[in-house]
């Protein structure tokens, strides 16, 4: 025998066992019995619902018909609707097997014949229900609060309100979900029933028992009249909708109309709603009309649960009830799968000239961001807005989409630039508006989250350009949804516990850490979690602290850092340069702890590079305990677990870790996640990010992400690091191009940022156009065709490029290997000028990719060094200095030699000399010192001085910004 438990408020609980065979769980909230005779269920002939859910009393009269004819009907409609419930359950559960329907009742008082009945009809169907019993005098708020928790409850497939009519109010009505709403009684379910759309709705089940009993009538009443007489609810007006539908003819009187008599005598059926203590006499109603009473009431009748138990209508009610919870079980199923886009794009007006980008932005209406994610198949639940055009998308996407295949991938890079930039991010952001809406395929963009200290510092915006831009592009820039900020938080929580807990050390012996870091509580000593794992890592496989030795404990409270081979650094996400070497620890508290350290830009942070590879939330938080934050003098590497601080900072990382919907100037949607540097780190947005978006786009849908930098450095990493830690494939790489990176890689004058460009960009000069297609084009392409990936070159047209120039590296471009070379002219005029470009990329999709990384990450890390530095650079052999060996013998010892490399060098230049343009040769590669990203999971070796925090230059971006105090409108933002 299974039991069915229910639980009290008041802490007590009562097991009821649930019948032989049953698979009915009763789980259940219940009040103190109070005033139990006052609130027992009136059944005389069915259990239902009537003006808004309170249970109602059916008794029926055929004329002449017998009460055994009567009670044939019921049952032989029951067993028609409990075959068809139990064959749409056993339908379900073959293709969801752990899948069980749970119908909730919410009743004020304690009553649990309403409960038998139902849990008698879901035993025989195979459902699972849960009777909430609240306080008979509940308030509203209280009968809110259940329903709330009820909606949010994925377990829980329909609600029934078993409650008195003063209790159902609009409020309450409109709270529960209506999806779940299986009794038909919200004013959504109620509108849809009347305008005939049941594809969503519930029929409400004493509607469905009442129209079942007068089609089953012995005489046909199709075309007949049917008097509803009495007061108006939702009872009433389901009954007319649905017998008008079903071809009888629905009149409808009260009580206190003159002509009441007539009515009825005239009638073929009655049905009498509300009716109390009011009744018609036999003597009015015409032989063999039938007369079927429905009347509110939650009164004591014994003699009515006995006629119950006789007719059986309790049970056909319940039966309808049972197979609503069925139904909308099967709809939240179909809700589960994955959904076709219904995306509307947002139409684009260019102008000419060209507008500003915050002007552009500003011009446009963004829809709402539910409506977005509505269109792309997103569920509410998987959406947690931030204001009304942006939200975070929650990872239970990836569990409920996991069978759906993925999208085709593809990876938008750029030859080496200039320092002004070529343009990746537009041209990303004009190739999925050109494939969603103008081709009408499904894409996604995933682009990195921009530091705020470029923003206010040299470079300004970064959500692309012109007519090609994510919006709202000021939340962009700025804040967002404040990851960035979340990161700071706990990269900085990390340098204080280092600083804390070597100041700690110093002063204090053995005994008294102990004491402090194991504290008594009510008289009891306990390791936490974190430090039991610190402990087994130690090999003491003990969790009682009074059986440490002192040894251990000594081995267990020091982590005796050493302060010159401490690698872990703060961050501020602001362009600081006097922040990069500062002096800590010089006030008289800190008793003489003073050290060097210094600032890094809040993107260099190592949980920066692993929030972008992580690809769950355990996955990130193992990682961040892997973190090396320093070694001890023992030459042990210490890290974030040792330090106890790991679980505090997924605290603090659980939402960032979340990617952030925005969507284009076209309304095609976008991921904005992570934005690592694309130096130290590896430079692209994160894989979550890619993962969700190849999902929601189908089998035959885009995702277009981008990867910091040049080819040599954002795409290798992409390839050798991303794809690793994802397990990703990509279809095509978009090698961006422009005239004026390809003049310089070609012989031209330098470029610097904030000066006026030489005349050898403006004017026309194709020698040095096919100077820069034969050396840097064609490597770049040579490279991405290591990894076998197809590569389609996408020039970035500028207003100064003229057509022959456009010509011309479009068939060099091709001549070097590209499958394809298209102009784009996003910038100016949207998607629409990226339509060569998409169609290129569909087209290079559709063929097969023969992808491989270019090393065995089992390789040594030498051999992983000198492949990308021949390979890739063009260098004939690498050189290391004395440090960088020690290095790596000592990365190699602690087990880290399988980990993928992370060059860190000039984004300048395909070699480490910024000034060398074109295709070098003939260099060797000088690895000054090599680090590790143990948590993030690669190693990095640095390649001349690599600066981690940026500073301000004479006159920084900050100085066009400002806002308008009246309209509160930002200007200034590029």
């Amino acid at each position: 025998m299974k039991l069915s438990l229910v639980r009290s408020a008041c802490g007590s609980l009562r097991i009821h066992p649930a019948g032989p065979g049953s698979r009915v769980s009763v789980l259940s909230r219940r009040c103190p019995p109070v005033g139990l005779a006052n609130s027992r269920l009136i059944l005389r002939t069915a259990s239902a619902t009537s003006s808004g859910g309170a249970s109602t009393k059916i008794a029926v009269n055929f004329g002449k018909q017998s009460q055994k004819d009567e009670r044939f009907e019921c049952d032989s409609s029951l067993r028609e609707i409990v075959q068809s419930a139990k064959e749409a359950m056993v339908a379900l559960q073959r293709r969801n097997p752990a899948i069980q329907p749970l119908l909730a009742i919410i009743q004020a008082g304690e009553d649990d014949s309403l409960l038998e009945i139902n849990k008698k009809m879901a035993g025989r169907i195979g459902l699972n229900i849960t009777q909430i019993c609240l306080a008979k005098e509940c308030s509203e708020d209280e009968i809110v609060e259940e329903l709330l928790k009820l909606n949010e409850d994925p377990r829980v497939h329909g609600v029934y309100l078993h409650l008195p009519p003063a209790f159902l109010s609009s409020r309450v009505l409109n709270t529960l979900k209506p999806e779940k709403d299986v009794n038909g009684i919200s004013d959504l379910n109620m509108g849809r029933l009347v305008r005939g759309d049941l594809s969503k709705g519930f029929v409400p089940p004493a509607a469905s028992a009442v129209l079942d009993l007068l089609e089953k009538h012995d005489a046909p009443l199709e075309g007949k009249s049917v008097l509803l007489v009495g007061e108006e609810g939702p009872l009433g007006v389901a009954l007319q909708c649905l017998i008008e539908r079903s071809g009888m003819v629905a009149l409808k009187s009260h009580w206190r109309s003159k002509s009441l008599q007539t009515q009825v005598m005239q009638a073929d059926a009655v049905v009498l709603l509300g009716a109390g203590n009011m009744d018609v006499p036999p003597t009015w109603v015409r032989p063999g009309a039938a007369v079927i009473r429905c009347e509110t009431t939650l009164e004591t009748d014994e003699t009515a649960i006995e006629m119950s138990s006789k007719s059986g209508f309790g049970y056909l009610t319940a039966a309808y009830r049972t197979q609503n919870v069925v139904r909308s079980c099967r709809r939240w199923l179909q809700e589960q799968q994955y959904r076709p886009w219904q995306l509307r794009s947002l139409k684009l007006q260019p102008l000419t000239p060209v507008p500003s980008d915050i002007e552009i932005s500003r011009a446009q209406t963004p829809k709402p961001v539910d409506q977005l994610a509505e269109e792309i198949g997103l569920l509410p639940e998987e959406l947690e807005a931030y204001g009304r055009s942006k939200a975070k998308v929650r990872l239970s996407l990836l569990d409920r989409l996991h069978t759906q295949p993925d999208g085709k991938y593809v990876l938008v890079a750029g030859i080496t630039p200039t320092p002004l930039g070529e343009g990746k991010s537009t041209v990303t952001i004009g190739l999925v508006q050109a494939l969603s809406a103008h081709l009408k395929l499904n894409s996604f963009a995933c682009l990195r989250q921009p530091s705020q200290g470029p923003t206010f510092g040299v470079k300004g915006g970064a959500a692309g350009g012109g007519y090609a831009q994510v919006i709202p592009m000021e939340e962009f820039n700025l804040h967002l949804t404040g990851d960035i900020h979340a990161i700071t938080a706990a990269n900085n929580l990390v340098a204080a516990a280092i600083d804390a807990r070597m100041l700690h050390e110093a002063t204090q012996s053995d005994k008294a850490l102990f004491s402090r870091l194991v504290p008594s509580v009510n008289g009891v000593k306990r390791f936490s979690p974190i430090q039991i794992s610190r402990l087994c890592r130690l090999g003491i496989n003990k969790t009682d602290p009074a059986s440490l030795t002192p040894q251990e404990i000594s081995t267990f409270v020091r982590l005796d850092l050493d302060p010159s081979k401490i690698t872990w650094q703060r961050v501020l996400d602001t362009n600081d340069r006097f922040l990069r070497k500062i002096t800590v620890g010089q006030a008289s508290t800190e008793k003489g702890q003073i050290r060097e350290t210094g600032f890094d830009i809040a993107v260099a942070s190592e949980i920066m590079a692993i929030l972008a590879l992580a690809d769950s939330l355990e996955d990130m938080k193992n990682r961040l305990a892997r973190m090396v934050v320093g070694t001890s003098r023992s030459g042990e590497p210490v890290t974030a677990e040792d330090l106890g601080v790991s679980g505090a900072l997924a605290v603090l990382m659980k939402d960032a870790i979340k990617p952030t919907l925005m969507q284009t100037l076209e309304g095609t949607p976008v991921f904005v996640h992570a934005g690592p540097f694309a130096n130290i780190a590896h430079g692209n947005s994160s894989v979550l990010a890619d993962k969700l978006a190849l999902k929601l786009v189908g089998r035959d849908g885009f995702v277009v992400t981008e990867a910091g930098f040049g080819a040599d450095i954002g795409m290798e990493k992409f390839f050798n690091i991303k794809c690793q830690a994802s397990g990703l494939r990509p279809n095509v790489v978009v090698l961006v191009a422009t005239v004026r990176a390809l003049k310089m890689h070609g012989g031209g004058p330098n470029v610097s940022a904030g000066a006026p460009l030489p005349r050898e960009y403006i004017d026309e000069n194709l020698s040095l156009v096919a100077g820069g297609c034969h050396s840097n084009l064609r490597k770049q392409i040579q490279i991405a065709h290591l990894f076998g990936v197809p590569v389609v070159v996408g020039l970035n047209v500028f207003k100064t490029d003229t057509q022959a120039e456009i010509d011309l590296v479009c068939q060099l471009a091709k001549e070097c290997g590209a499958s394809d070379a298209v102009p784009c002219h996003h910038w100016a005029q949207g998607g629409r000028g990226s339509l060569e470009l998409a169609q290129a990329v569909n087209e290079a999709a559709s063929r097969p990719s023969n992808f491989q990384f270019l090393y065995n990450k089992e390789m040594p890390i030498v051999e992983k060094i000198r492949t990308i530095a021949q390979k890739v650079y063009g260098a004939d052999d690498i050189e290391l200095s004395p440090e960088a060996e020690a290095k790596i013998d000592y990365y190699s010892q602690q087990g880290y030699g399988s980990l993928p490399i992370c060059m860190a060098k000039t984004h300048l230049s395909l070699s480490h000399m910024p000034d060398k343009k074109g295709a070098p040769t003939g260099f060797v590669l000088p690895i000054r010192d090599v680090r590790a990203s143990i948590g993030a999971g690669f190693i990095y070796p640095l390649v001349g001085t690599m600066s981690t925090m940026p500073g301000l230059p004479t006159r920084p971006c900050f100085y066009d910004i400002d806002l308008d105090p009246v309209t509160e409108e930002i200007t200034g933002l590029f």
